[in-house]
């Protein structure tokens, strides 16, 4: 509940900051346009999302019956969630990850690696679908294709106010005709992506938490996900990835879907990251485990 709310307050906090930018620039006109062409952008990205990440990850379908056994898992942990069965998939990659997409629980697809499969035991890797399959059930797709419509409205706001005040200093000479405060300009253009952004990511370090405690409560097993979450994050096997040791074609554009973003270290898991810290997850799993036992 708690990360409920606090979802609902940054995005309440990103609209009203959009509103006001969106006003103060152009009036309705303004919050018009920005929004017409943000949301059209994402909305084809909702609606095609799944269609589109598993093309860029060469996923292939896994059937019932399958060796690895995640149809299986997948299929136990959705009946658990009282969700229809999403599509399964299997990405050739040695890189330990997981994802979930879908524009909705019909349509929702749970995927993981090659990787994934050769580190993890089947507790641990049951832990890793049913956080995915939490994703799906709190609609997290749904979330951050909104927050993303909003958020890039804003970037459109700044890209027009610069050519907003190019042109007015060319009309005007310097005189300050141009109709925006000099702040307001200042702002927009240099601070409204950098908020927008961060509110943005705020969100998504949310949702993971949220994953994390509902996907505990599904599979009834915090520590199977903690203990997860360790071994894909080791830093040996952190480094191995970023020396190029292991087979690796994850995208960094789709980072905010993955289990765990391989691609920003530790030290840099902060207010711009998609995801919150490993060891804090960890923690809160943990403490999760202790209440419940």
């Amino acid at each position: 509940m708690k990360n409920q709310i606090k979802t609902v307050l940054l995005l309440a906090v990103l609209s009203a900051f959009f509103l006001m930018i969106g006003y103060s620039l152009g009036g309705e006109t303004g919050i018009a346009y920005a929004l017409i062409m943000s949301v059209v952008m994402n909305v084809a990205a909702y609606w095609f999302s799944d269609k589109i990440v598993l093309a860029m990850h060469r996923a292939q379908p896994i059937e019932a019956g399958h060796s690895s056994g995640v149809y299986a898992m997948v299929q136990e942990i959705a009946e658990r969630a009282r969700l229809p069965m999403p599509k399964v998939y299997l990405i050739p990659d040695w890189t330990p990850n997981a994802f979930a997409t879908g524009r909705n629980p019909n349509h929702a697809v749970v995927a993981v690696t090659e990787g994934i499969l050769k580190i993890l035991d089947q507790r641990e890797l049951r832990g890793v679908l049913a956080h995915e399959i939490s994703h799906v059930q709190n609609r997290d797709i749904l979330i951050s294709t909104i927050v993303a419509a909003v958020a890039s409205a804003i970037m459109y706001l700044s890209h027009m106010l610069r050519w907003v005040g190019f042109m007015g200093t060319r009309r005007n000479e310097g005189q300050g005709r141009g109709g925006i405060h000099p702040l307001v300009m200042i702002f927009t253009i240099v601070l409204a992506p950098l908020v927008a952004t961060l509110i943005q990511t705020a969100i998504s370090r949310t949702r993971e938490f949220m994953a994390d405690e509902s996907g505990a409560h599904i599979s009834e097993d915090p520590e199977a996900l903690a203990s997860a979450l360790e071994k894909i994050s080791d830093p040996a096997l952190i480094n191995k990835i970023k020396r190029g040791d292991l087979l690796n074609h994850m995208q960094p554009a789709f980072a905010h879907l993955y289990i765990v973003n391989h691609f920003s270290g530790e030290a840099l898991m902060s207010l711009f990251s998609t995801h919150p810290p490993v060891k804090e997850r960890v923690r809160r799993l943990r403490a999760l485990s202790r209440q419940e036992a």
